[in-house]
This record gives C-alpha cells, sequence and structure tokens, in this order.
C-alpha cells in the first residue's frame, strides 16, 4: 500500500473503531442496567402478588433503567472527553506524561546527538516538520513509540535502553519504524484510542472507590449498604469487561499494523538488519521491551510489548517478527546476541558524531509512480542525501535552527531579500513587530554564517520546527505577520517565499490546534474541477518559459486526470488564486490528492526538466494538502526516457 491507501485504512479503521466502541458501551450499559434492576428493581416492583409481565417491570423500574443509562453513559462519554482534552496539546503531552525529558538542541551525550541525528535525517529525507524528540530516562528496556495528530504536532520518545543497547542501523530501522505510524494515520487513530479507553476504565475506577468508601459504612444502619457494595463489586467487574472489549479492539488493530510498519522500516532504510537487529536485541535482552511505568494506556503505540503478555497482546510475538523480516533467524540465536550485548560500547556512537560528512548518493529518476510509492517511505537514498545535506549546513545555523531563542530570527533570515534596499526595509519590518533585539539577531546571523543556499533552507526550517512551535501562542502569530509583511515588501512574491509562508503557516496552525489537524475530506477532482485548473496552470506557468510549451504541459496535466480540457488561464494573481484553490483541494478523498499529485509531476516532466522553482511549489502544493512529498532536488533527478 502506498501513503494514500494507508491514510484510506487509517479512516475506515477508526470508523470501525468507532462502531466497536460503542457496541462495547452498549453492552456495558446493558450489563449495568440487569445489575441495577436485579439489585433494586424488587423494591420498586408489583407486591400486590399478581403476576406482573416484563414489559411491565420495565415500566414500573423505568426510573432506574434512565438512571443507570444516562448515568453510565454520561460517566463514560465524559472521562473520555476530559481525556481527550489532556492530550490537545498533541504528541508531547504523551511524552510527558510517559516521563520524556525532551532532548536539547545541541546534546552533549553522544548517544542523544546519534538520536537527534538520526530523527532529523529521516525527517528531511520524507519531507515532515521535525518532530519533537524525547527520552524516557528510567526506562532500561528498549522501547519507541510515536504519538500526535499529525506530522506537526508529533512526537518521538524512546527509552534510554534503546540508546545505549542499539547501533546506529538499528536505532534507524526503530525510528524508520515509528515514522511509518506517523505518515500512515496510525497515530492519530491511536491518541484518540487512549481517550476511549479511559472512558470505559472509569466504570473499573469508580468501582473500587465505592467498594473503598463502603467498608467504612458497612458497620452503619444503612440498609443499602450491603446492595452499594454489591453494585460497586459488579461495576468494577463491569468495568473490567469494557477493559477487555478495549483491549481486544487494540490488538485487533495494532498487531497487522506493527507488521506494515516492520515492512516500511525495512523500504525506508533498505536495510533489513536495521529492524531485526533491534527486535533481535529485544528479544535478547533481560528486560525486553517491558516498561517500569504503567503503560496500559499506550501499549498499543509502543515498538515493542511494553508490559507482560495478556490475552489480547498488542504486539505479534517477538520472534514471529523477527522471521517475516529474516525467514532463515532460529530463536537459538539469541544466546549469543545477549552475550554481544554484554559488551556493548559507546565507542560507535563517539564516532559517529564526527562522521557521515559527504555520503552522496545516486538518485532515482524523476518518476510519479516513483515518487507517490515513496511518499511516507522515503527510501535509503533520500536518507543518506538527506544526511549529505545535513552535513553541509553550516554548525552556526543549525544550532540556531535548534534554538527556542534563535529559531524564529533564522526563519526570517532566510526569507531576506538579496537586494539591499528591500533587506533594510525587512529589518525595519522585523524591528517593528518583533523588538529591536530581533533584528539584532537576524544581522548577526547575515553575517556569521556563510551565505545560505537554495536546497539548504528547507531542510533549516525543518529542523528549526521544534523550537518555533515551543515559542508563546502570541508570538506565534505575531511571526506569522512578519512573514507576510517581509515577503510583500519588494511587491512581488518568489515562489519559495511563498512555500516558506504556506509550510510555516500550515504547520504552526497544527501544531497550535493538533486535535483540529485535516486529514482529508470525501471531495473529488470533479467537483473541484476549477481549482485543479489553477494549481496546475500555476505550475506550468512557473516551470517553463515558453509559450508553446507552457500550454503544453498544462494540457498534459489535465489531460492525466480525464478533465475536459479548457483553455488555459493565467491568474492576475497567482498567489491568491493559489492560496483559494489548495484550500478547496485539500478537503479531497485521499485517492484523489494521489491523482492529483501524478497530474502535477506529468505537468512538470513536459519538457524532462526539473527546476528548483517547479520542486518549490510542488513542495509547497503538497504541504498545503497535508502531503508530505520525500526529498528531491533538481541537480539529481530526471526523467528516464
Amino acid at each position: 500500500m502506498n501513503f494514500f491507501e494507508h491514510q484510506d485504512q487509517a479512516k475506515r479503521n477508526t470508523r470501525r473503531l468507532v462502531l466497536l466502541f460503542l457496541l462495547a458501551v452498549v453492552i456495558i450499559v446493558i450489563t449495568i442496567d440487569a445489575v441495577l434492576l436485579l439489585l433494586f428493581g424488587n423494591v420498586l416492583s408489583d407486591t400486590a402478588g399478581t403476576s406482573q409481565t416484563l414489559s411491565g417491570f420495565l415500566t414500573d423500574n423505568s426510573a432506574i433503567l434512565l438512571f443507570g443509562s444516562g448515568g453510565t453513559g454520561a460517566a463514560i462519554g465524559l472521562a473520555s472527553l476530559f481525556r481527550s482534552a489532556s492530550l490537545k496539546d498533541g504528541g508531547g503531552a504523551v511524552a510527558r506524561q510517559m516521563g520524556g525529558v525532551p532532548v536539547e538542541a545541541d546534546p552533549k551525550d553522544p548517544l542523544r546527538q546519534r538520536l537527534r541525528n538520526v530523527v532529523e535525517e529521516i525527517a528531511i529525507a520524507s519531507g515532515v516538520p521535525v518532530p519533537e524528540i524525547y527520552i524516557m530516562e528510567q526506562e532500561s528496556g528498549i522501547n519507541a513509540f510515536a504519538a500526535g495528530y499529525s506530522p506537526s504536532d508529533a512526537a518521538v520518545a524512546v527509552t534510554r535502553g534503546t540508546l545505549e543497547n542499539l547501533n546506529r542501523e538499528e536505532l534507524q530501522g526503530v525510528i524508520a519504524h515509528e515514522f511509518s505510524h506517523i505518515f500512515n494515520g496510525d497515530m492519530r487513530l491511536n491518541i484518540r484510542l487512549i481517550g476511549a479507553l479511559f472512558g470505559i476504565m472509569i466504570l473499573a475506577i469508580a468501582g473500587r472507590r465505592i467498594l473503598s468508601g463502603a467498608r467504612f459504612s458497612s458497620s452503619s444502619k444503612n440498609n443499602n449498604a450491603g446492595a452499594i457494595i454489591l453494585f460497586a463489586a459488579a461495576l468494577t467487574a463491569i468495568g473490567y469487561i469494557g477493559l477487555f472489549f478495549a483491549r481486544w479492539i487494540k490488538a485487533a488493530v495494532s498487531r497487522q499494523r506493527e507488521y506494515l510498519a516492520d515492512a516500511s522500516a525495512v523500504q525506508f532504510t533498505r536495510n533489513p538488519q536495521g529492524i531485526a537487529g533491534a527486535l533481535k536485541k529485544i528479544a535478547a535482552h533481560s528486560q525486553g521491551a517491558s516498561l517500569t511505568r504503567d503503560s496500559e494506556e499506550i501499549a498499543h503505540m509502543l515498538f515493542g510489548q511494553g508490559m507482560r503478555a495478556t490475552l489480547f497482546a498488542t504486539h505479534p510475538p517477538i520472534i514471529g517478527r523477527i522471521q517475516r523480516i529474516e525467514p532463515g533467524f532460529r530463536e537459538q540465536e539469541l544466546g549469543e546476541i545477549a552475550k554481544r550485548m554484554l559488551r556493548r560500547s559507546r565507542r560507535e556512537a563517539e564516532r559517529e558524531a564526527a562522521a557521515t560528512q559527504a555520503a552522496s548518493a545516486k538518485r532515482a529518476p524523476f518518476d510519479p509512480r516513483t515518487i507517490i510509492e515513496g511518499i511516507g517511505r522515503p527510501g535509503w537514498e533520500q536518507i543518506m542525501a538527506a544526511a549529505a545535506l545535513a552535513a553541509t549546513l553550516p554548525e552556526s545555523l543549525v544550532s540556531a535552527a535548534r534554538s527556542t531563542e534563535w529559531a524564529p530570527e533564522l526563519l526570517l533570515c532566510i526569507l531576506l531579500d538579496k537586494e539591499e534596499s528591500i533587506r533594510d526595509q525587512q529589518l525595519f519590518a522585523i524591528a517593528r513587530r518583533l523588538g529591536a533585539e530581533s533584528e539584532t539577531q537576524v544581522r548577526y546571523l547575515m553575517t556569521s554564517a556563510m551565505p545560505i543556499q537554495p536546497e539548504q533552507r528547507l531542510p533549516l526550517l525543518e529542523i528549526a520546527f521544534p523550537a518555533l512551535k515551543r515559542r508563546p501562542v502570541e508570538f506565534i502569530h505575531r511571526l506569522l505577520d512578519t512573514v507576510t509583511e517581509i515577503v510583500h515588501l519588494d511587491g512581488k512574491i518568489e515562489v519559495f517565499e511563498f512555500l516558506l509562508a504556506k509550510v510555516i503557516s500550515l504547520h504552526l496552525t497544527d501544531a497550535l490546534n493538533p486535535a483540529q489537524s485535516h486529514t482529508g475530506g470525501n471531495r473529488t477532482l470533479a467537483d473541484q474541477a476549477q481549482a485543479v485548473r489553477d494549481v496546475i496552470a500555476i505550475l506550468a506557468d512557473h516551470g517553463h518559459k515558453e509559450s508553446e510549451l507552457i500550454h503544453r504541459s498544462y494540457e498534459n496535466g489535465i489531460n492525466s486526470i480525464g478533465l475536459e480540457d479548457l483553455p488555459m488561464q493565467r491568474p492576475t494573481d497567482w498567489v491568491k488564486t493559489l492560496d483559494m484553490a489548495l484550500d478547496q483541494l485539500d478537503d479531497l478523498k485521499n485517492k484523489e490528492k494521489e491523482r492529483l499529485i501524478t497530474a502535477l509531476m506529468e505537468t512538470i516532466l513536459t519538457d524532462t526538466q526539473v527546476t528548483t522553482e517547479e520542486l518549490e511549489l510542488l513542495r509547497a502544493i503538497g504541504s498545503a494538502l497535508h502531503i508530505p512529498l520525500p526529498l528531491m532536488s533538481d541537480r539529481s533527478v530526471s526523467r528516464q526516457l
């Protein structure tokens, strides 16, 4: 399955989980009503000695039924809403609740630095913002998870045991596995499941509280004390019936998704030894993947089984996962692996901190199907190219990108115009909106580093994103207003300026409201035909200079998706037109978005040449449609004819 098919499957899984959850709630409500009628129904039933029908019995006890059904439904619903609200800040909230500690921008620990490097490389290769990075310092087992509603608010957390026991290849396999959950819509499903699970669990919690309180009142003259204790015991039991259903639902979805994520990690890295090695070390490690903290809520999100196997394990057997990657593996090999783990050392991590300076990789042809299949699944070539690109970034700019205090100024520095008179106006606007200190920092970045190359701009932004979203909400809005002003100061907007403004606005908006982040709609290309024509026309106009070639590339794009070939219309204000069109096209079905991206690539490839401007515009369109396009370069792609 490709990126779009995974997204559709995630939406289907969400609908299925909602139905199963509602079914579990209905069963719990019916059971609660039955217990209430059993304990208290006779008090209200007919005592005249005549036989009473079932309908009459239920009618006489309608107040009990109303109280039981309404109270139970309200308790589950309110508890679920409360837990979901506590996670509204996205993946970082989940990581912190599990004891995660953020990895600083410039860690001195070589193991932390290696983790940051691996996460940044895969993010850059994938075309998504770098997620927040956390370490669960108190956990010596080997485990990890990704959490969040969308790539804009995602967080990746690993245990200290993961850092200390895995080499770079194995760590890369684990992180690639977690990125597959980010791309495939699993995260959003998983974080919603946390809220639903808590709603069902609240019954067991309430039952235990009532039982605890009833012990102190059992010696009183309360005639209903016995019934109350029985009801509390029944409530606790019913709560665990709900938990049974929740674990069954989690296991039904999670087990298969883990196999898919393992396979995706192999595709990402082209190195099955990486993730297979990590799984082997979990199997050989004395603590395996176990966590000391209560991992019931996030068990379905973890890389490995975080708690002892229960009736419905959330993960497939570890040996089975290894053998799917390496069919010839035998369990007897774990003994030797355990011995090697005892001789582990940090020397490899320390060497890697100063290594990988120029890992240039041969890139695949710019073929629409290859790019589509690579969305959300960057290949080894992209990861190696990202590592090589990251190595070219000036250290001072990388440090600024990772710093909460300097990341906004780096963003503004990237946008400064080459013409001095325009640049002076931009610096004045920065001082007026953000203060003289921000202007001073921007000037310092201008003079302290080598000129920023075009291919370095977007990776720097992706690295800076975690630091940017840690700033106060009010400051982020002022920053977005400043970006809008300085890109308009020269009276024209370059494609990269549009790309940067669009990407930063989209991701920061999603990060500020993670639960509202968009995941696709139900419209078709035919429904949004004019918006499709506008986007293809703008891309054709920016990618070619000759009028005949512009019109031919427009026709290629339109014909590739079967729309009526109406004459091309050039918009007078391409920025406004493109903005409006992208807002409409974000409501497309996932398969329709796939067709659109394919058409846009056909538009670009009319002359078999790919320019930086075309790639930047394609990247902006992809970001606006919530499609993470993999790393591409005009110097490394061409079409095979």
